[in-house]
C-alpha cells in the first residue's frame, strides 16, 4: 500500500515526465491581496498569469498546494468532524497549462495518471461535463464530452449544472466550465441496486469527487457578463486527502496515514479511544457518547494542521480578519477537547511534534518554526481555557436568574454577549443549558450576529466597477527602482465606492509608484499633463500590478502624463525600509540565528519590525543592536541589487527568504554589506542616507513574537530635540538643579516616607472605625448586624470588613457602603456559620442590591463587592442587603 508521501511524489513525478515544472506550494496565508485572506484553491497564486498581467513561462507547472477553506463562499468549517471528508486545511494536487495544452491534454493526462499509474478501476470512475446555461448564453461542453468518450462509455459521462460544473473564483474574476471525476467505492451489491451515475453529487460518502479539471476561458466582470481571458488556462485540483483514502482503501479520510498518527497521539494524551464510527448526522442529544468523542478526534486532528500551517506562514491568531479566522479554528478545537475529551489544560500544542514528523519533509517551514508554532498555540489555548472557565461562571449566573424567574430559555442577547465578549461558542452555551434543562433563543442570537455583521459590512463595504480599458494588451512596467518621475499613459480605470465615498483606480503602462507590499506603504504623488495635475493619494497592489488611487479622473484620459513620486515621503520610507534589513541582520548577530522576520510596517515616519524571539530583549541587547545598525549606517554601505535572479542563484548569494512569503521564479536580491535578503521594496542608495537609528520601544506581540519600534534620520533628530526640551523643563521644576537624578531621588524617597505615614494613619482610622461600628452594632435574632456608610477607598472598605469579621467570627452580617469621588461602593461580609447554616451568598445578594446604585458586582459566598454610578441609592442598597439576609 502506498503511503501518503509516496502518492504525493507519484503525482509530481508523473507530471514532471510530461514536461511540467514542479513548483513549491505558495503560502496558505495570502498577503497584499485585498480580495482574499487565504489560499482556498490551487489557482490563487497564478491569478496574475491568468489575467494576463504576468509572463506565463514556464507554461506547464505542477504542485501540491496547501489550502484553507473556512470563510466566504468556500467554507467547509461546520462540516469538519461531522463527516469523514471535509477539512479546513487540505492539500490540492494540481497541474497547470497557461496557453499550452487545453481540454484534450488535460483529460488525457488525468486518465493516464488515475488508471495507468494508480491503477484505479475505470468502471468505478464517472465524469461530469457542463450542461450549458441559457441565461448565460453558454452551450453544453460537447468538446470535453467528446474527449472523455475516448476513455469511458456514454453512461459514465454525466451532464452537470452551473453550480457543479462551472467553476468561479468568486463574484468576479477567472472562471470557466469544468469536468469533475468521481469514484464509486460502494460494494458490488450496492452498485447493482443503484447505478453509480445516479449517485454522483448526491452527498453519498462513498461516491465522491476526486479531481476537478477547470477549463478556464472567461473573466467574470462586475456587471455579471463574461469576457474571454487573454489565453486558455488549464487549472486542475485533486483533493490529496481523498485520493489517499481511495488508494489506501479506507472509508474515511481520517483513517489514512495522513491523520492516524495524530489521532493515535490524541488517544495517548487524552486516554480516550477513537471508535471509527460512521457519522450518523447527530451531534447533540441524538449522538452517542462515542460519536461525540469521534467528532472531537476528527475536529482536533484537522484543526491542528490548519493552525500550525497558518502560524508557519506568518499568520498569528488575532481579533481581526485572517487572525480571527485562525483563532476561531483553534477555539473550536479547544472546545471539543474541553467538552468531549475532558481536556481542561492546553492540549493541542502537544500534537505539533507528530504533525511535523509526518509532514515536515514535504513542508520544511513546519520543523523550521516548531518552537514558534508550539508557543503560540499553547498561549492561545491557555487564554481560551481561562475564557471558558469565565464563560461557564457567567452562564451559571444567567441560569440562576432563569431559575429565580421560572424561565426556561436563555435570551439571544445573553448568549451573544458570551460569544462576542468572551469568545464563548454558541454550541457550548446550548450544550451547558441543555444539561441543566434550559434552551437558548438561537434566533435571537442570530439576529444579534446579523446586526454585528451588518455593522461590519457597512463599515467596510467596497463596490468596484468594471475596468474601462483605454489601451488593450499593455502590461505594466514598474520603473520605480531607477526613477521617481516617468512618462506614462493610463491604460485602464475603474470607479470604486467605499463608505459612500467615491474614488477612482488607475492602471498605468509605466509607473514609478511603488504599490503597498511587504510592509512598505504605497507611494503618493502626482500625474501631470500639459493641462492639469491629478493628485495620486495612494498606490495599492492587485494581481502584482500597481493601482493608483485618485479622487478625480483626468479630463483627458488619453493624454500624455508624467508620473511624479512624492520624493520627501519616498526618501523617508526608503530609509526606514532599508533600516529594517540592517535591524534584521543585527538582531541575528545579538540574539541568534533563530530570529525570523514576522512582519513589518514602514512609511516615511514609522519603522515597526516584528520578529521571532522567546523572551524580552534586554536593554543591554537593544543597545548592542543599535550599535551594530548605526555602525553599518556610518560605513555608508552601498546598495547592491540583483534583479530577476533565479531563486537557486539568489540562495547561493546567501539571500535570506522569509517563511510565508510568496516568491516567483525570479526574485530581486538586496544587499547592504553583510545584510542580504529577497526584497521587492524601495531602498536608499547607501546606508548613510538613513542618518541615525534609535529604538524607542520593544514589546510582545504574541507568544514567541516581539516587536521593535524605531526612528531614523529626521525623526531621530526631532526626538532628540523633544527629549532635550523635556529634560530642561524638568530641571526648571527643580530650580535648575545640576544633579537632577539625585534631586528626583530625594523627592521620591520623601514621597515614599509620607505615603507610609498616611497608610499608618489610615490603618489607625480603620481600627477606630471598626471598634465604633462593633460597639454600635444591632442584634437581630441573635445575629450581629453592622450597617454603615463611611468615606473609604475600596481598599480601605475591604480592610475594614475583614477586620470586623476577625473580631466577630460568628453570627455576623456586615454591610458597608462607602464613597470615593462620588463613586459608590458596596461591601458585604458574613461569618462562615451564616453562609453554611443560613445559606447566605454575598455574591448573589450583592448583584441584586447593586441595582439600586446602578451598578454590578459579585464575589464569593462570604464576601463580595459591587460598584455603581448613583451614590444616592447607597443607603437603600445597604438596607436591601440586610433585607435579603432574611434575618
Amino acid at each position: 500500500m502506498m503511503t501518503a508521501n509516496e502518492i504525493r511524489d507519484s503525482f509530481k513525478k508523473f507530471f514532471e515526465s510530461k514536461g511540467h515544472v514542479i513548483v513549491p506550494s505558495a503560502p496558505m496565508v495570502i498577503k497584499d491581496d485585498p480580495t482574499l485572506m487565504f489560499t482556498n484553491a490551487g489557482m490563487n497564486q497564478w491569478k496574475d498569469i491568468i489575467l494576463g498581467t504576468k509572463d506565463p513561462e514556464p507554461r506547464r507547472r505542477c504542485d501540491s498546494q496547501k489550502c484553507l477553506r473556512v470563510s466566504g463562499k468556500h467554507n467547509d468549517l461546520e462540516e469538519v468532524g461531522h463527516d469523514t471528508y471535509h477539512h479546513t486545511m487540505f492539500e490540492m494536487l494540481g497541474n497547470w497549462s497557461f496557453g499550452d495544452y487545453f481540454k484534450q491534454g488535460a483529460i488525457d493526462y488525468a486518465w493516464e495518471y488515475l488508471v495507468g499509474v494508480l491503477h484505479m478501476n475505470p468502471d468505478d470512475l464517472y465524469v461530469t461535463v457542463f450542461e450549458g446555461d441559457q441565461k448565460e448564453g453558454l452551450s453544453r461542453d460537447d468538446e470535453a464530452a467528446g474527449y472523455w468518450s475516448k476513455h469511458v462509455s456514454a453512461d459514465h459521462i454525466i451532464n452537470g449544472n452551473k453550480h457543479d460544473n462551472f467553476w468561479e473564483m468568486g463574484d468576479t474574476g477567472p472562471c470557466g466550465p469544468c469536468s469533475e471525476i468521481h469514484i464509486d467505492e460502494r460494494s458490488a451489491e450496492e452498485k447493482a441496486k443503484v447505478p453509480g451515475r445516479n449517485m454522483v453529487n448526491k452527498d453519498d460518502p462513498q461516491v465522491i469527487e476526486i479531481w476537478n479539471i477547470v477549463f478556464m476561458q472567461y473573466n467574470r466582470k462586475a456587471d455579471g457578463s463574461l469576457e474571454p481571458l487573454p489565453m486558455h488556462v488549464i487549472d486542475t485540483g485533486m483533493g490529496f486527502e481523498r485520493l489517499v483514502r481511495i488508494m489506501q482503501d479506507k472509508h474515511s479520510n481520517y483513517d489514512t496515514d495522513i491523520f492516524q498518527p495524530i489521532i493515535q497521539e490524541i488517544e495517548s494524551l487524552s486516554h480516550k479511544k477513537y471508535g471509527f464510527t460512521s457519522p450518523s448526522g447527530a451531534n447533540g442529544e441524538g449522538a452517542t457518547e462515542q460519536e461525540r468523542v469521534d467528532i472531537a478526534f476528527r475536529v482536533i486532528a484537522d484543526h491542528v494542521r490548519a493552525v500550525a500551517f497558518s502560524i508557519a506562514d506568518g499568520q498569528l491568531p488575532g481579533n481581526a480578519k485572517a487572525g480571527y479566522v485562525i483563532r476561531r479554528i483553534l477555539r473550536r478545537a479547544v472546545r471539543y477537547a474541553y467538552t468531549f475529551l475532558n481536556q481542561k489544560d492546553a492540549f493541542m500544542y502537544k500534537l505539533v511534534p507528530v504533525l511535523i514528523q509526518e509532514m515536515g519533509e514535504a513542508y520544511p517551514e513546519l520543523p523550521a518554526q516548531q518552537e514558534l508554532i508550539t508557543r503560540v498555540m499553547k498561549e492561545e489555548e491557555d487564554s481560551f481555557l481561562r475564557t471558558l472557565d469565565k464563560g461557564i461562571q457567567l452562564l451559571d449566573g444567567d441560569m440562576d436568574e432563569l431559575k429565580a424567574h421560572e424561565k426556561t430559555t436563555l435570551d439571544g442577547e445573553s448568549a451573544f454577549r458570551l460569544f462576542d465578549t468572551y469568545g464563548f461558542p454558541l454550541d457550548l452555551t446550548e450544550l451547558i443549558c441543555r444539561e441543566n434543562g434550559y434552551t437558548v433563543d438561537v434566533k435571537g442570537f442570530d439576529n444579534e450576529m446579523e446586526k454585528q455583521k451588518a455593522r461590519a459590512r457597512n463599515a467596510a463595504a467596497v463596490e468596484n466597477g468594471d475596468w474601462e480599458v483605454l489601451r488593450e494588451g499593455v502590461q505594466q512596467q514598474f520603473v520605480g527602482y531607477d526613477y521617481s518621475e516617468y512618462e506614462c499613459h493610463i491604460t485602464r480605470y475603474r470607479k470604486v465606492t467605499q463608505k459612500k465615498k467615491t474614488f477612482y483606480e488607475l492602471m498605468l503602462d509605466y509607473t514609478p509608484f511603488y504599490g503597498e507590499m511587504g510592509g512598505q506603504v504605497g507611494e503618493s504623488g502626482t500625474l501631470v499633463s500639459d493641462t492639469e495635475t491629478i493628485k495620486v493619494l495612494d498606490t495599492k497592489r492587485e494581481n502584482n500590478q500597481s493601482i493608483h488611487i485618485v479622487n478625480n479622473l483626468p479630463k483627458d484620459l488619453r493624454a500624455d502624463f508624467t508620473a511624479c513620486v512624492d520624493l520627501e515621503k519616498r526618501e523617508g520610507s526608503a530609509a526606514n525600509h532599508s533600516c529594517t534589513h540592517l535591524l534584521d541582520y543585527a538582531l541575528k548577530q545579538v540574539l541568534g540565528t533563530h530570529v525570523e522576520q514576522k512582519g513589518s510596517y514602514v512609511d516615511d515616519k514609522t519603522l515597526r519590525f516584528d520578529f521571532s524571539h522567546f523572551k524580552k530583549v534586554t536593554d543591554e541587547e537593544l543597545r548592542k543592536v543599535e550599535h551594530i545598525v548605526n555602525d553599518m549606517i556610518r560605513q555608508d554601505l552601498p546598495l547592491e541589487e540583483h534583479r530577476d535572479t533565479p531563486i537557486a542563484e539568489a540562495q547561493q548569494l546567501g539571500a535570506v527568504a522569509l517563511f510565508g512569503e510568496k516568491y516567483g521564479d525570479k526574485v530581486r536580491v538586496v544587499r547592504f554589506g553583510p545584510s542580504c535578503e529577497f526584497c521587492g521594496g524601495i531602498h536608499v542608495k547607501s546606508t548613510g542616507h538613513i542618518g541615525f537609528f534609535k529604538i524607542i520601544a520593544e514589546s510582545s506581540v504574541a507568544a514567541g513574537v516581539r516587536r521593535i519600534e524605531a526612528l531614523t534620520g529626521k525623526a531621530c533628530e526631532e526626538a532628540i530635540y523633544s527629549m532635550e526640551d523635556h529634560y530642561n523643563t524638568l530641571r526648571s521644576l527643580f530650580n535648575n538643579a545640576k544633579d537632577l537624578e539625585s534631586v528626583v531621588r530625594k523627592y521620591i524617597d520623601e514621597h515614599e516616607k509620607m505615603k507610609k505615614e498616611i497608610e499608618q494613619l489610615n490603618a489607625q482610622s480603620v481600627n477606630r472605625l471598626k471598634k465604633d461600628l462593633i460597639k454600635s452594632a444591632e442584634e437581630i435574632n441573635g445575629v450581629t448586624v453592622i450597617r454603615s456608610i463611611v468615606p473609604l477607598s475600596p481598599e480601605g472598605a475591604k480592610d475594614l470588613v475583614f477586620q470586623i469579621r476577625a473580631a466577630v467570627p460568628q453570627k455576623l452580617v456586615c454591610v458597608i457602603g462607602s464613597t470615593r469621588e462620588d463613586k459608590p461602593l458596596l461591601s458585604a461580609i458574613f461569618s462562615d456559620d451564616m453562609v453554611k447554616e443560613h445559606n447566605l451568598n454575598a455574591g448573589k445578594m450583592i448583584r441584586e442590591a447593586a441595582k439600586l446604585i446602578k451598578g454590578g458586582g459579585g464575589g464569593q459566598a462570604y464576601y463580595a463587592q459591587a460598584g455603581g454610578k448613583d451614590a444616592n441609592g447607597l443607603s437603600a442598597a445597604v438596607d436591601k442587603m440586610i433585607d435579603l439576609a432574611n434575618l
